[in-house]
């Protein structure tokens, strides 16, 4: 009896003790479209992390089939109060329908250094309290309560601002330490005005045939802060639509790779419960090309720069569900996504400069984002054994 009960002892405790020393798990990713998908960010949760039982997502590496390490972040995505990660995340380029492997085990602390980062973003109270962000293609600015008040050239906007840039590495600390953005000594420059217009993706309320949109923002947080995804919130004070406070809270991230931001934005009602229609606007220019597609959730614009500088495509990407209609005020052309009380309201905005060497044409930006809404619709397949 005593033998017995020990082999029953064992067969219980074996397979306890084997999941408790689990080192590794396998990561299976997969393609699914035929076409090329560069810069793919594939997430991880801390749920599908939770095998290796290490409860720090910082200590955790990743590994490609032959190895070889893969540069990866921890993410925190609800700001609680410790700010601790909730996500782990990697890039990869994926041939047509291609499979890929990967490994995660638990390790030393991830360490990085400057070359490594590819997104990146900061609160410039020195510049009266701009937001800047920018990850290895792009690079923009949003305008911060200060700015409203300031002497020297005010503005009261909540525009997202474009700086075209073509280098690959982070610019955005040296290009306001030397305060002369606004000439390109070869790494690009700040060439567009976005003024008290919505700019490259900014949005606003719908309503009664008119745009309602916010002033400068109030309050930040970074949530990300690179090597890989660049992610923060915006907070705004309530504005006026048709009689009605309206508040919003923006979250806009940003991957390495990628030409396009994602927004998220909360706005909310201060009183009724009607739902709300959002537009999202890109600022009109002289001689815009305009290409509209409705049935696969994206819009494009590609016009000249203001100073002689090239060519610039703009483009915003939206569930093609959400699309209601394409409208216009005197400064701003704005897509209208149908009334919804879904919260938050998810789309896609950017641009490319041709002279940044990857989007040289009309055709070339239409396709980069025609490819783009679909591998929106069809993420990378990924399980975890």
């Amino acid at each position: 009896m005593k033998i017995g009960l020990l082999i029953v002892l064992l067969l219980l405790v074996v397979p306890s003790a084997a999941l408790a020393q689990q080192t590794q798990l396998t990561i299976t990713a997969v393609n699914n479209l035929n076409f090329a998908r560069k810069s793919e960010t594939i997430e991880l949760t801390a749920k599908d992390l939770a095998p290796l039982a290490e409860k720090d997502l910082l200590k955790l590496h990743v590994r490609d089939s032959a190895g070889n390490e893969v540069l990866a972040q921890s993410v925190d995505i609800d700001y609680d109060d410790y700010h601790k990660p909730d996500l782990l995340i990697f890039q990869a380029d994926f041939a047509p329908g291609e499979t890929k492997t990967f490994t995660i085990s638990a390790g030393k602390k991830r360490e990085y250094s400057k070359d490594d980062f590819k997104a990146y973003g900061r609160f410039v109270r020195e510049r009266f309290d701009d937001f800047a962000w920018e990850n290895d293609r792009i690079a923009h600015r949003t305008y911060g309560k200060a700015l409203i008040t300031w002497k020297g050239e005010p503005l009261t906007s909540s525009a997202i601002d474009i700086w075209s840039k073509r280098t690959s590495r982070m610019v955005i600390n040296d290009w306001y330490m030397v305060d002369n953005y606004h000439v390109d000594l070869g790494e690009g420059a700040d060439d567009y005005s976005a003024g008290p217009t919505r700019g490259c993706g900014g949005s606003g309320i719908w309503a009664n045939g008119q745009l309602f949109a916010p002033n400068n923002f109030v309050d930040s947080r970074v949530l990300a802060n690179g090597p890989i995804r660049v992610l923060f919130e915006l907070v705004y004070e309530p504005f006026d639509v048709n009689g009605v406070p309206v508040s919003q809270v923006l979250r806009i991230s940003l991957d390495a790779g990628s030409q396009l931001d994602h927004f998220q934005t909360f706005y909310r009602r201060e009183s009724g419960n009607e739902p709300l229609a959002i537009a999202v606007g890109l600022k009109k220019a002289k001689d815009q090309q305009k290409d509209f597609n409705a049935q696969r959730g994206w819009w494009t614009i590609w016009e000249p720069m203001e100073k002689n500088l090239g060519m610039q495509g703009l483009a915003v990407v939206v569930n093609p569900a959400d699309v209601d209609k394409l409208a216009e005020d005197k400064s701003n052309n704005l897509l209208v996504l149908k009334p919804s009380r879904t919260v938050p309201v998810s789309y896609w905005a950017g641009f490319a400069w041709d002279r940044a060497g990857q989007i040289d044409s009309a055709q070339a930006w239409t396709k980069y984002v025609d490819l783009f809404a679909e591998a929106r619709r069809s993420p990378i397949a990924v399980t975890v054994k």
